[in-house]
């Protein structure tokens, strides 16, 4: 139980980036007040949770629903984190995230952010979502497993939101580089893990 509490809690930590979040909300929010960031802060990332719940709950049925066996989706998703994790490693953006069209739009306009592109697609974006259907598959059926997933998540969420309600602090105690070599240094981490995702999904389906 501990094993997949602290195995799901790390890979969700990992693609929810809390130092990354949150320099990127800060860049999005220039002219919001520290109220309407804390407000829209806990709005996305109680939206993100409802999605990821949704999508761990109902996402292996709509596999099944499209022929599509969970070997298939480790190895898919595998690859999908991968790409993710080289986009933290590189510094640079392929849309897995937010598109630079999508956070500049973002920036200039004066509008709640909370829902697009806060919570959809930066904190519960494909990544998240990809994990949260393995590790799903990786609980069963088991109440108590799922519950520790649950609570794995829970606890990812309230750290991202901690980062992002800290952002003005940490973005000034870790600086442009500091935030830098953090997501590289979590980049790097979530890469092993997704090769560890794949390679689960290549042994599933020789086993089959």
């Amino acid at each position: 139980m501990l094993e997949l509490f602290l195995y799901a809690f790390v890979a969700l930590l990992v693609i929810l980036d809390p130092p990354g979040t949150a320099a990127i909300f800060l860049a999005m929010t220039p002219r919001d007040t520290a109220e309407e960031r804390r407000a829209q802060a806990m709005k996305a990332c109680l939206i993100a949770g409802v999605v990821l719940v949704f999508f761990a709950i109902g996402g292996e049925f709509l596999l099944r629903a499209l022929g599509i066996g969970l070997p298939a989706f480790q190895v898919a998703g595998g690859v999908l984190l991968f790409l993710l994790a080289a986009d933290m490693v590189m510094v640079r953006h392929s849309g897995l995230r937010t598109t630079e069209r999508e956070q500049a739009e973002a920036e200039a306009a004066d509008h709640d952010i909370s829902v697009f592109p806060l919570a959809i697609p930066l904190i519960a974006g494909p990544g998240a979502m990809t994990t949260m259907v393995l590790l799903r598959g990786r609980a069963g059926d088991d109440p108590v497993l799922l519950a520790i997933v649950f609570a794995a998540l829970v606890l990812a969420l309230l750290a991202t939101l901690a980062a992002m309600l800290a952002a003005v602090p940490l973005m000034r105690l870790l600086g442009r580089t500091g935030a830098d070599v953090i997501s590289r240094v979590l980049g790097v981490v979530l890469a092993a893990l997704a090769a560890q995702i794949a390679l689960d999904g290549l042994r599933a389906f020789l086993l089959a």
